[in-house]
């Protein structure tokens, strides 16, 4: 009953029976008692029967601890602090009374006093590394970043295993780049002081990675690997945590190392498959020079040369070819690579057919298309209802649109609206509304056709040649339908080369002219993902989400964009919109 009184908030009549049933038992009822009296601010009545308990039970630490607490609810410091101090100074040096002292403390919401306790006990019982992991939690619980810092570095030497475990807690605790410093200059005082530990070089490393300083990390782990002289698995898996960053040059740096180890080694062949996937990456995100693809070239070649060209580097040869193809623009030398290819036995039909798609879009753009449109229907018939079925349906439609059969283009291109893939699906329906409302504008579809040429000139990656030949469609055929079509073919071309900055205003141009027109939601969702992903634009990206879903519900963006949006606003997995 004194439950539910306390509970319903009745706090006085919880309070006189609490009383009552102390009266009965002082032992069973005392912490109930006192929370009642604190809960009326009794602090006199309180404290009198604290004391009491205290000098009844002087050995029992839970009554001055109670009376420590009430000190504190009433703000005097003094006596909570000399209470504590008492209880420290008559400490036992028994590990289990320490413990147990400690615990009850912290359970009287005093983690600093608590700590004190623990480290204390070290000195009584002459061993430092006692209470080890109850200092973390406390350390953890109180922010205590430095002391938690030092107390996982004091571990490792003999637990040199709860180096993931310091990376979760850290990462989680640490606030920025301050924290980290704190991490790095106890760290290398560490490894100054016992070098042969590697556990602190690791944390070192560790330490760079957070603060994306991926050079220095590099640096030492090379340096780690080489006085070690290890297998190279540190390396390799720092690799490719670098790759998953976008950091493509100190990877690089990394998989040379364990190339330059020698043949014998057993990172040899991945590494040198992963340092060829590594400069790819960087290319195709951007960051590269000329330079950069013919050494890339080179290296695709050396594979083969060493390899061979068989079943297991078939990805390799098909990677070069589609470097030659839309980087270095050799078609004449892509186009063997593979004719190649596809000639190798036994090859996975799904990387032969994928290796045919490839071949067919070298002869599209080496004006073959007789023998592109060969591919893709083979590729069409042996996957039928597949997503690479109907990408090879796809690609058949858009030869037909580059060329100029719009009639057939479009008619493949309405039967792949309900393609099994949403991407196919929905570049089928843009690419069928594109022709068909040019078509109604000008049944000719002489401004198409130049459209159609620059679309291809941009698959090609022949931008330059896109761009102008995109300009010439108002001088040669003004007032044409193209307009907003233009906008979105030049901003593709900025994002393909990384301008996100540029291709914002074409993007908002489409929006704010061509708020009705084919392109608008398209535009809408492609802003919000480059603030989102690439200006770190948060905010805005979610406006543009947000309009995707008030403005356009109908799109078939609606459902990432609803997505997204419920991500950048915080709801849970299950919120609603």
């Amino acid at each position: 009953m004194a439950r539910q009184f306390a509970a319903n908030g009745e706090t006085d009549k919880a309070l006189e029976l609490y009383q009552k049933l102390y009266k009965q038992d002082n032992e069973a009822y005392f912490s109930s008692y006192i929370t009642s009296l604190l809960s009326v601010k009794k602090f006199d009545e309180a404290e009198s029967v604290a004391k009491k308990m205290v000098k009844k039970y002087p050995k029992n630490y839970r009554y001055t601890i109670t009376l420590a607490t009430i000190y504190t609810q009433q703000g005097d410091v003094d006596k909570t602090t000399a209470l504590y101090d008492e209880l420290i100074k008559n400490m036992p040096a028994d590990q289990n009374e320490i413990s147990n002292l400690a615990n009850q403390v912290y359970q009287a919401n005093n983690a600093e006093y608590a700590i004190k306790i623990f480290l204390q006990g070290r000195k009584l019982l002459h061993n430092d590394a006692l209470f080890s992991y109850e200092l973390i939690t406390l350390y953890r619980n109180k922010r205590d970043k430095i002391n938690l810092t030092e107390q996982y570095l004091d571990l490792f030497p003999a637990n040199p295993e709860l180096i993931n475990q310091a990376e979760n807690v850290l990462a989680n605790l640490f606030d920025g780049a301050a924290d980290y410093e704190i991490l790095r200059v106890a760290l290398l005082k560490r490894i100054q002081k016992s070098p042969q530990l590697t556990v602190y070089v690791n944390m070192l490393i560790w330490q760079f990675l957070q603060q994306k300083d991926f050079d220095q990390a590099v640096n030492q782990a090379l340096a780690l690997s080489r006085r070690t002289n290890d297998d190279g698995t540190a390396i390799f898996d720092l690799c490719s945590t670098l790759i998953y960053n976008q950091a493509y040059d100190a990877a690089i740096r990394g998989y040379e190392f364990l190339i330059s180890k020698g043949k014998d080694q057993q990172y040899y062949i991945p590494a040198k498959i992963a340092l060829i996937d590594t400069k790819n990456l960087r290319i195709t995100s951007g960051k590269y020079v000329q330079s950069d693809l013919l050494s890339l070239e080179k290296d695709y070649l050396e594979l083969l040369d060493e390899f061979g060209r068989t079943t297991s580097t078939v990805f390799a040869m098909q990677k070069l070819a589609n470097l030659e193809t839309f980087k270095l623009h050799k078609l004449p030398d892509a186009q063997k690579m593979l004719e190649a290819a596809t000639a190798v036995p036994n090859v996975n039909p799904r990387t032969l057919a994928s290796c045919k798609l490839d071949l067919g879009d070298v002869y599209l753009l080496n004006h073959q298309p007789w023998d592109a449109t060969l591919l893709y229907s083979q590729v069409e018939k042996d996957f039928p209802n597949t997503p690479i079925g109907d990408d090879a349906k796809l690609k058949n439609a858009k030869l037909a649109y580059y060329i100029g059969d719009f009639t057939w283009a479009k008619g493949q291109l309405d039967v792949l609206k309900a393609a099994t893939t949403q991407l196919i699906a929905n570049d089928a329906l843009n690419l069928s509304l594109l022709i068909g409302d040019n078509l109604a504008a000008d049944s000719a579809g002489n401004a198409l056709k130049i459209y159609a040429r620059a679309d291809l000139l941009i698959f090609a990656e022949e931008t330059d040649k896109a761009v102008t030949t995109l300009d010439s469609i108002d001088k040669k055929f003004p007032n044409n339908a193209l307009s907003d079509d233009i906008l979105m073919a030049k901003a593709r071309i900025l994002i393909q080369q990384k301008d996100y900055v540029g291709a914002v205003p074409l993007l908002k141009k489409i929006v704010a002219e061509h708020p009705n027109d084919l392109w608008a939601d398209d535009a809408i969702f492609m802003l919000g993902d480059i603030y989102d992903n690439y200006l770190n634009d948060k905010e805005q990206a979610k406006g543009y989400y947000q309009k995707i879903i008030t403005d356009y519900p109908g799109s078939l963006l609606i459902n990432e964009s609803r997505k997204r949006f419920r991500i950048l606003r915080g709801d849970n997995a299950n919120g609603s919109t």
